[in-house]
């Protein structure tokens, strides 16, 4: 019976227009090095909910991301312009941690979607550049998130 409860259509549907109203809507393209910063700040702004409420993702909600990230800037600056194995498999075990995360949780979602986390550690491959530039990005995603304020 208790089984029947969670397959019924009614429940499932009531559940879905739940979480697709409250999703955001915001993506950022073509993160670069002369903009990664003003990107970072849009990402947070956009993620702010009517009103003058602050969105509920907190800074060490991000910051576990941030540490894998920093982690791994820390071997690659100091590797040549092309990444070793290595570090490629470090930052696509970062990418499952990153949608690990967002699956756990939809604001952590809402915050990896508007970001374009995923299709931002996609474009990496083996550049050395990009790897620095998305470590540069989330730091500044952090930064805003906590000059954003009600982060509790």
């Amino acid at each position: 019976m208790g089984y029947d409860k969670w397959n019924n259509k009614t429940y499932n549907e009531k559940n879905n227009n739940y979480q697709n109203k409250n999703r955001f809507k915001c993506k950022v393209e073509n993160v670069n090095i002369d903009n990664y910063v003003d990107m970072a700040e849009k990402v947070i702004n956009n993620l702010i909910k009517d009103g003058n409420q602050r969105i509920k993702l907190t800074t060490s909600q991000i910051r576990n991301i941030l540490g894998m990230t920093s982690d791994i800037y820390n071997d690659a600056r100091f590797s040549s312009e092309e990444l070793d194995d290595k570090i490629r498999e470090r930052v696509q075990y970062l990418k499952l941690h990153v949608v690990y995360a967002a699956g756990r949780d939809n604001i952590v979602k809402d915050f990896v979607d508007c970001a374009s986390i995923v299709e931002f550690i996609n474009s990496i491959g083996r550049s050395k550049e990009k790897l620095i530039l998305f470590c540069h990005y989330m730091e500044a995603l952090v930064a805003y998130r906590k000059y954003s304020g009600n982060d509790k």
